[in-house]
């Protein structure tokens, strides 16, 4: 689903330790996900990182009809960047592009797990060991979050904004969308250079009126 988005231009060529900063958060802490956004001229690019139980309540992978729709139903939500960070009208922004999946953390993060690559047989494996149908009922166990192969929500989105200078704050109406997301970890690139913002439940707003 990649699509060529400022994000990747810019965040990861220009600002790498960052980045790779950034990437830590696959450590896969529950409640907390990662959103990247870059600005450059009249355009946003964003990428969104969350685990599955933020969104959906559960990171095993999906196999009954209940759960499978919950993920489906999860993806069209996350498919409408503007419902669920909301920027000003003044801004007039539209969006150009948005995609969102579902990925199995040991693919996303393969290269470094090279002896651990077990694909989706790694759910059939871990359910066949202490956990059976219904380990995910102690996913908060101390050992099970490095266990068990997680799946992670990744969305990516393309912005065009007729007035750049009025996105001053986005709002997050994501932690309505998703209950169980506490907190979002965010970094924003534009021409004043990057910056680090911790987003949380309590107070779902992002002052962005020092970026323009």
């Amino acid at each position: 689903m990649k699509f060529s988005s400022l994000l990747a231009l810019s965040t990861l060529a220009a600002l790498p330790a960052l980045a790779q900063e950034t990437r830590q958060l696959d450590s896969h802490e529950h409640g907390v996900g990662q959103f990247d956004i870059a600005i450059d001229g009249s355009q946003v690019a964003m990428e969104l990182h969350a685990p599955g139980a933020d969104i959906v309540g559960f990171e095993y992978g999906a196999e009954s009809d209940g759960d499978i729709a919950k993920v489906d139903a999860a993806l069209m939500i996350l498919a409408q960047p503007l419902d669920l960070f909301v920027v000003p009208d003044a801004a007039q922004c539209i969006v150009v592009d948005a995609r969102a999946e579902l990925e199995s953390e040991d693919e996303h993060d393969d290269h470094e797990d090279g002896d651990e690559d077990h694909g989706d047989e790694d759910h059939d494996d871990h359910d066949g060991e202490d956990h059976a149908e219904d380990g995910h009922d102690d996913h908060e166990g101390e050992d099970h979050v490095e266990e068990a192969g997680h799946t992670e929500f990744h969305a990516e989105y393309l912005l065009e904004c007729g007035d750049i200078t009025a996105l001053s704050e986005i709002s997050f109406a994501y932690f309505t969308a998703f209950p169980n997301a506490l907190e979002v970890e965010v970094q924003v690139i534009s021409d004043q250079g990057a910056t680090a913002f911790e987003v949380e439940r309590d107070a779902p707003m992002l002052d962005l009126s020092n970026l323009n």
